[in-house]
């Protein structure tokens, strides 16, 4: 091998071992088989993904293409029959039900359609809750929680219970839980699935802007095609099979 041949492959190498570094989160080879009654469906076909610190990825389809599975098999709160889903490196599925929930409260954020906020708990208790749960001192936790319910534009609402809330504002607050253990990865399924048009666009700019001042990667399931043009990269799901289409 000359020194221009051998040059090269060591870029390449590095290369390689550089992207494998940057990806936060994973997909290799994914297989989801569901029972339904007499027969089986296959929702996962051989998924395979990467999602790089700070990206914005999006994932369109029909309904029932298998996106939500997908989300679910990859932040570990569904099995994969084959395959690996790596969280920093690390397959979530090779460790114990305790060790899951640590990976998912230190490295990984969740929203969805709908904001799952706790209606006895004001929008601060409900935001510092990842991080007590995680075992910060309460007064660290609720610093941290009201230091990013401002990032989302509520520090008016801070004791305000989520009946009191507009569904927006409860979106927001749902976003700022997700983002307060300062994770790697948020995993979006359809967040804005429930809000009208505007209320939803102004949702989806606040991500990006997470996205810009926190450095958070964030992997979004919509049927909002002018949202997913946005993203950095765009995937569609059919039939189980995750095919890239916008770069």
């Amino acid at each position: 091998m000359n020194n221009s041949a051998s040059a090269t492959s060591v870029l390449q190498t590095n290369s390689a071992e550089s992207q494998s570094r940057a990806a936060v989160l994973q997909a290799k080879d994914l297989h989801k088989t569901y029972r339904d009654g007499e027969s089986f469906v296959e929702v996962l076909k051989g998924v395979n993904l990467s999602i790089e610190a700070g990206e914005m990825v999006a994932i369109i389809g029909a309904s029932g293409s298998g996106k939500s599975t997908l989300l679910h098999v990859l932040g570990g709160l569904d099995s994969a029959d084959a395959g690996e889903a790596l969280v920093l490196g690390e397959n979530i599925h090779k460790l114990s039900v305790q060790k899951q929930g640590e990976v998912r409260n230190k490295s990984l954020g969740f929203v969805y359609q709908f904001h799952h906020l706790l209606a006895e708990f004001s929008a601060l208790e409900n935001v510092a809750m990842p991080l007590i749960i995680r075992g910060e001192a309460p007064e660290k936790a609720y610093a941290e929680a009201e230091s990013m319910i401002a990032k989302v534009g509520l520090s008016n609402r801070l004791s305000h219970h989520p009946s009191a809330l507009s569904g927006g504002e409860r979106q927001r607050i749902a976003l700022a839980r997700a983002m307060v253990t300062k994770p790697a990865c948020i995993l979006a399924d359809e967040p804005t699935g429930n809000l009208d048009m505007v209320t939803a666009n102004k949702v989806n700019e606040l991500m990006f802007e997470l996205n810009q001042s926190e450095g958070t990667a964030f992997l979004l399931v919509s049927h909002d095609l002018k949202l997913a043009h946005l993203m950095q990269k765009t995937y569609q799901m059919v039939d189980g099979v995750l095919e890239l289409t916008k770069v």
